[in-house]
């Protein structure tokens, strides 16, 4: 296998020698590599063999770029034993920004806080910074893999301080995709990066207020298509306000629960909460909490009209985020959520069962005569 791997890069380099013959041979051993990265065994191959991921990498960036190439360093970006080499050459991944392949790699590569950091780094080395990524959100098909990459790098500080600079009209750039319908993968990472945003409460107001607005983004995918009583629909955002009969909420529960995620941050200091609750948001989660199977979002919903419906934390505690919680009460909460995902879990499981039996029932029932 190494002596396979050895001639592998041997013919994904500049070893194949010029002309369109050794053209062919590089595209088509990146066409192998590609196969091979397939599989999570490929990927450890293919990732314990640096001399192979440089030369993926010089072809990918080469003045006709590779696809199957840029693919490839995607796939192998997943393995942890690829990450030090990748990082080590990140001038040239950076370089294929904004290609989908290149977002998806580095993606990959800073889905822990050290990756993330490194990379925010070599982005801010270049001069540029966020912008490559941030440009490519006017494009008329975003990569899928940009919000994921976003939405990675906004785990650190430096990251929501980068999609926070109030100078570069930063984070107003992503708020138009919560809605996006193109791509899950790339909604979902927008509204990653938006609620990993929302943990900076020093910017709550200026996010709740009229230069950025946040609030209606977060809840017109939550909101249906449910008519209100004139005197509720006043208290709506505009955007909200007269939603067409066939409005549709998000499908995928992991979003609507970061979206919760995101509006519950926005309620930790009294400032937000107020705005929050004087924006009519009680009303869409009312009717979201009617309509929601999933108990993980459920009991999102709950947590949250719970802020808004009940007292003000007394003095000293307005913040929610600077509370200070005594260990032993943070253990006991720490085990009732471990219970509640426990009971959320057998519910699920319950359900699953009781479609399948009925499915099966339908199955051998009689046909209509």
């Amino acid at each position: 296998m190494a002596e396979a791997l050895a001639e592998l890069a041997a013919l994904l380099g500049p070893e194949a020698g010029p002309g369109p013959g050794a053209a062919a041979a590089r595209a088509g051993a990146a066409e192998a590599a590609l196969s091979l990265s397939g599989s999570a065994e490929g990927r450890r191959l293919l990732a314990a063999h640096p001399a192979v991921l440089t030369a993926l990498l010089e072809l990918a960036a080469g003045p006709r770029p590779c696809p199957a190439a840029g693919r490839c360093l995607l796939n192998v970006a997943a393995e942890p034993q690829a990450r030090g080499p990748l990082l080590a050459a990140l001038p040239a991944l950076l370089g294929l920004l904004p290609a989908g392949s290149a977002c998806g790699a580095l993606a990959n590569l800073c889905r822990d806080p050290l990756g993330a950091r490194r990379v925010l780094r070599g982005l801010e080395e270049s001069g540029r910074g966020l912008e490559p990524l941030l440009g490519a959100l006017g494009e008329p098909r975003p990569p899928p893999e940009l919000g994921p990459l976003l939405c990675n790098l906004s785990q650190v500080p430096e990251g929501r301080a980068a999609l926070l600079d109030r100078s570069r009209c930063s984070v107003q750039r992503l708020l138009p995709f919560t809605q996006y319908r193109d791509s899950v993968g790339h909604r979902r990472g927008i509204v990653g990066a938006l609620r990993n945003c929302c943990f900076e409460h020093e910017h709550h107001e200026w996010l709740l207020g009229d230069e950025v607005d946040i609030l209606p983004f977060l809840l017109l995918p939550l909101a249906g298509p449910e008519e209100f009583p004139e005197d509720e629909m006043e208290r709506l955002p505009v955007d909200l306000q007269y939603l067409p009969p066939d409005k549709q909420r998000e499908e995928e529960p992991d979003i609507r629960k970061m979206l919760l995620e995101a509006i519950m941050l926005l309620t930790a200091t009294k400032a937000g909460r107020h705005t929050v609750r004087e924006k009519g948001t009680y009303l869409v989660l009312r009717e979201l909490h009617r309509w929601e199977q999933e108990p993980e979002v459920l009991a999102a919903c709950e947590k949250l009209i719970q802020v808004l419906i009940g007292d003000e934390p007394g003095p000293g505690m307005e913040n929610l985020l600077e509370v200070s919680v005594p260990e032993e009460v943070e253990q006991r909460l720490q085990r009732l959520d471990r219970e509640e995902e426990e009971r959320w879990q057998r519910e699920r499981e319950e359900r699953r069962k009781e479609q399948e039996q009925d499915e099966a029932q339908e199955q051998h029932r009689e046909p209509w005569r």
